[in-house]
């Protein structure tokens, strides 16, 4: 999973660590109604209308440290409304442990899941409880992009049907460019609210005798995975969302000419050496961890980055997001009129094993202050697309701003290539844009791909 990658070396082993925890126990935060910025009536409606009488939910999900203490402060609420003994259970292995679990039938009430793949994977074996109409209905009036979400969740189950079996809830976005306000500023140029604009920039600031873009696709093992996700933007900005669909799916082959397409969309960008810093052969070779360097030179290497939100974990020391280094939505074609697709990923919600507690527990999901509480804290990097909440909650003006692009689109899009085999997404897909930006031709790259997803076949 890319997004694991980012937070640790790539090729590294699984370390397992477990942190365990009783929710309820924790004080809470704010008194309930203490703080007006908060949707208490939410919270009330919800604590009338839930007794459980101390029966007890147990969590399984990838989040240790500080990410365990935001949701653990979250959970709190959730005990202390609902009277329920909550027992949240964090592993770096959780992908495997829940299988195991599952396998051995000791699974948990809930499992945080970080890859749609593996919760449809645990549907098709009988070991989710459908969420029901009532729970996929509330998410597509009430999500931005509503229909995105509950599509996220929806699967086959053992006997063939499609339910909504994993609610959404904490998101990532990927849709974004990174530059320096002050770089951009000094020389005239203003942020680009289209493909258009985009690319008349790119070509303004190399007539200026700029750089416009640093590119890096080094990540040790995981060479490559920066690439996919040009790609995976470029799909939904050249392409509907259905197409995008049917090409995770293998629906409609790599090699198909859309595909295609957008794979040389991404080359506008990578594969000139006016373009890059370092020019087009440095693309492959530069890790990402470094590529954004460039950004704070003086002058400065290059203009722009594209990357998710958590690659200011490899800005300068020092760096204040939002002052010293910003972000824009990296923006749709306008002559194409595909809205406003967002490119991203999240954790979702599903009950393993059932109980009134679990089902307690994605009804409080549907409410305000569930993730209102979560967006007031540092840890865990919460966002929402929950149309009901407020976003001055946002703990800072960086994590609203992000906030609003969840807000403002009108289709979601989880990372494409996590949804693809692993052969494929962490594996021949990454090798593939090695090779593409390395001068071969994105016709061969993409047929070798399909080659290597029919070979799993």
């Amino acid at each position: 999973m890319k997004s694991r990658l980012m937070a640790c070396t790539a090729g590294a082993a699984l370390g397992v660590a477990f942190g365990i925890s009783a929710a309820a126990a924790q004080d809470l935060m704010y008194a309930p109604g203490e703080d007006s910025r908060f949707n208490w009536d939410s919270y009330q409606a919800y604590a009338d209308s839930h007794d459980l009488g101390g029966e007890q939910l147990t969590i399984l999900g990838p989040w240790l440290g500080p990410d365990q203490e935001a949701f653990d402060k979250v959970l709190a609420y959730f005990g202390e409304a609902a009277n329920v003994d909550v027992r949240y259970t964090g592993s770096d292995s959780m992908e495997q442990q829940i299988m195991v679990d599952a396998e051995a039938g000791s699974a948990p009430n809930i499992a945080v899941i970080p890859q749609p793949g593996l919760a449809a994977d645990l549907a098709s074996r009988g070991f989710l409880t459908p969420l029901g109409d009532e729970a996929a209905n509330w998410m597509k009036e009430n999500y931005a992009a509503g229909q995105s979400w509950v599509d996220l969740g929806t699967y086959e189950g053992k006997d063939g049907s499609e339910a909504f079996y994993a609610f959404p809830y904490k998101a990532d976005v990927k849709s974004l460019v990174w530059y320096v306000p002050e770089n951009l500023e000094d020389a005239g140029y203003e942020i680009p609210q289209t493909m258009e604009e985009l690319k008349a920039l790119t070509e303004q600031i190399v007539a200026d005798g700029g750089t416009p873009w640093c590119i890096g696709l080094g990540s040790g093992a995981a060479t490559g995975w920066p690439a996919t996700d040009w790609v995976e933007d470029l799909m939904l900005r050249t392409q509907p969302p259905e197409v995008y669909d049917q090409w995770v799916t293998n629906e409609i082959p790599f090699d198909d000419p859309k595909v295609v397409a957008a794979i040389e969309e991404f080359g506008w960008f990578a594969r000139n050496n006016d373009f890059v810093a370092g020019g087009a052969d440095a693309v492959a070779s530069t890790d990402f961890r470094d590529s954004p360097k460039g950004l704070f030179s003086v002058p400065p290497q290059c203009y722009l980055h594209r990357q998710a939100s958590f690659i200011p974990a490899f800005f300068p020391e020092g760096t204040e997001v939002g002052l010293d280094a910003d972000f824009f939505y990296f923006p749709a074609y306008a002559e194409k009129d595909l809205g406003k697709p967002v490119l991203g990923a999240g954790t979702l919600f599903a009950i393993t094993k059932d109980s009134k507690a679990a089902h307690a527990f994605v009804e409080f999901l549907e409410t305000p202050i569930a993730h209102e509480l979560w967006m007031s804290l540092e840890g865990g990097g919460f966002l929402t697309p929950l149309t009901s909440v407020n976003n001055e909650v946002y703990v800072t003006e960086t994590r609203k701003a992000l906030g609003d692009i969840l807000l403002n689109a009108t289709v979601f899009r989880f990372d494409g290539s996590d949804l693809m085999p692993g052969g494929v997404g962490a594996g021949a897909f990454w090798t593939g844009m090695v090779d593409f930006v390395g001068g071969k031709p994105a016709e061969q790259v993409a047929e070798e791909i399909q080659t290597s997803w029919e070979g799993l076949k």
